[in-house]
């Protein structure tokens, strides 16, 4: 990307084909070595390269690419393959002897992406995720942390024991959810072991009918209203006053979000529809986002936002309660044995696969206090994860997916960020359980807890509906509602 060069964070994401929160986390990193200037909502400039930056960068490729030349020369490259770096070489050479600076780079460029087309990158990967790991073991012995993930708890605004709760609590109910649901996916498919290919394949029965705009909208807005009018209400003025862009015009970023603005001024939400049952319940995650930032906004600007782990509590609740007016209408077994499988395999891959990604990081960070990891120590920790979580029905052999972990960037960029994930879907299932037994004051109390935004903590928010998070019984009731819809698939 060249100096000067302005792209938003979507654009970047787009570009390196990851989600916004580690491209925002790697921006921040940028900007604090002097290499990007991030501008208020609208993203972030290269800024101009000094003669000093560059001879750091050129340092550390200097360090780097006998690692990559070694790779090469042990994978055995073909004839044509040497012939084609032979040539990058020598188109170089005559760049420079010309004077042509842009041709010479070309050159350098093809060369190095041959090398990287040729080397094992695994290797490389490897070492990098060594030296992050023990920097911040160092980063962590200075500033006096317990354990490899408290930093993480500290910016997220929980205490350790509150997060091994959740993850004890998940790792235990592994067989009861996911190997279970996985066992039944497979006979679903016809097939005696799934591949990690198929784990979220539509089923054969899938009904793939549009639901037209306006009845997604009606949707709803009619499911909110069903809990409390106020959030109908204040979901319904991102239509009526324009604060949503729905259709799929070229040019769109992709995906879905709700962008809060400062208190003064009200938020807006972007998805693409396209008619999808997921389309749907992406609206409806979108609205919550937006409902909880306009009601959080009377806080102020420093004190409006929410910790991570609490961000998903008004757009997970409002996706559930789409999600039950769906399910209400469904027609036949056969529709609502798809709307349950399909709500089962999100919150699956919210839910337990963050918290299998969230073990293995727990793994490799102690075991790097020990020694300096090889590949095969990433791929066992993986790999034991792995299968722990997605259980017997699945086929995982280590030469194929022993390497999957490096294609997750939370790991280099944000390390310890995934069990967030995790936190939320399963303290929104918990307060959806007590609401489904609690009287009419339920929504009033709810309605507070997202008013306050970020000026409690989350025992504070939770105390008025009798839950603890420090309680590995509140982790338990979250996940009793993944279960019970597992129990009905498997009546169906």
């Amino acid at each position: 990307i060249p100096p000067g060069h302005q792209a938003t964070e979507n654009e970047i994401a787009q570009m390196l084909g990851m989600s916004r929160t580690p491209v925002r986390e790697a921006l921040i990193l940028l900007q604090a070595e002097g290499l990007v200037e991030l501008i208020p909502r609208r993203g972030a400039r290269v800024l101009p390269v000094s003669a000093e930056d560059m001879r750091e960068i050129y340092e550390i490729l200097t360090a780097l690419e006998p690692e990559a030349a070694a790779s090469v020369a042990a994978s055995g490259p073909t004839e044509a393959q040497l012939a084609e770096l032979e040539s990058a070489t020598r188109e170089m050479e005559r760049a420079l002897e010309d004077g042509d600076l842009d041709r010479w780079a070309g050159a350098d460029d093809r060369f190095h992406r041959v090398l990287l087309d040729l080397g094992d990158n695994q290797r490389l990967l490897t070492r990098i995720n060594n030296t992050v790991i023990k920097q911040k073991e160092i980063d962590d012995r200075w500033r006096g942390y317990e354990r490899p993930v408290s930093s993480r708890n500290v910016a997220n605004e929980v205490e350790d024991e509150v997060v091994q709760a959740l993850a004890d609590t998940v790792t235990e109910a592994f067989p009861r959810i996911s190997h279970r649901y996985y066992s039944m996916k497979a006979k679903w498919l016809g097939l005696e072991k799934l591949e990690p290919w198929d784990r979220n394949a539509p089923l054969p029965e899938a009904d793939e009918a549009k639901i037209p705009w306006l009845d997604a909208k009606a949707r709803v807005l009619d499911a909110y209203a069903g809990f409390t009018p106020a959030m109908a209400e204040i979901a319904g003025d991102f239509f009526d006053k324009g604060w949503i862009d729905t259709p799929v015009i070229p040019g769109k970023d992709a995906g879905a979000f709700a962008h809060p603005c400062v208190p003064s001024a009200h938020p807006y939400v972007l998805v693409n529809y396209q008619g999808k049952t997921r389309d749907v319940m992406t609206l409806a995650h979108e609205l919550g986002h937006g409902v909880h930032q306009v009601l959080a906004a009377r806080q102020g600007y420093f004190n409006g936002s929410t910790p991570l782990t609490l961000a998903e509590t008004a757009s997970v609740f409002g996706e559930m309660l789409t999600f039950q007016s769906l399910l209400a209408d469904a027609s036949d077994k056969t529709q609502r044995k798809i709307l349950l499988a399909g709500k089962v395999e999100d919150m699956l891959n919210t839910v337990v696969r963050q918290i299998a990604f969230h073990n293995f990081e727990t793994r490799v960070h102690a075991a790097r206090q020990e020694k300096e990891l090889l590949r095969e120590d990433f791929q066992q920790h993986w790999m034991e994860t792995q299968i722990e979580a997605l259980g017997p029905a699945f086929n995982l052999e280590q030469s194929v997916y022993g390497d999957y972990w490096s294609y997750i960037p939370h790991f280099i960029h944000v390390p310890f960020y995934v069990y967030a994930y995790a936190f939320g879907d399963c303290l929104v299932n918990s307060l959806y359980a007590v609401y489904q037994n609690s009287g009419d004051d339920f929504a009033g109390k709810y309605l507070d807890m997202l008013g306050a935004g970020g000026t409690l903590r989350h025992h504070e928010l939770l105390a008025p509906f009798g839950l603890d998070a420090r309680e590995p019984s509140f982790w338990r009731q979250g996940l009793g509602l993944l279960e019970s819809f597992i129990d009905e698939l498997e009546t169906l």
